[in-house]
């Protein structure tokens, strides 16, 4: 579901790049508020995976600030 969102926004147009990656974050700290204290570990790794998968699309956009979340993620 969230990934889909993902390809949704930044396949978009007639968005400015801004955009795109402020939808991106947007959907990413989404995806943590809805997890809670009693989520399975599955759906926390999955939304570890997401989260990866959202911060490469943000690479695609701004490679600089992909790279910084991605090694900052992996610290």
């Amino acid at each position: 579901m969230y990934r889909q969102k993902a390809e949704n926004i930044t396949n978009r147009r007639n968005l400015s790049s801004k955009s795109k990656i402020d939808a991106l974050l947007e959907l990413n700290a989404d995806q943590y508020c809805n997890l809670g204290t009693d989520s399975p570990k599955s759906e926390r790794s999955s939304a570890e995976a997401t989260s990866r998968f959202i911060y490469r699309k943000i690479k695609e956009i701004d490679v600089y600030l992909g790279s910084f979340l991605l090694k900052f993620r992996e610290e």
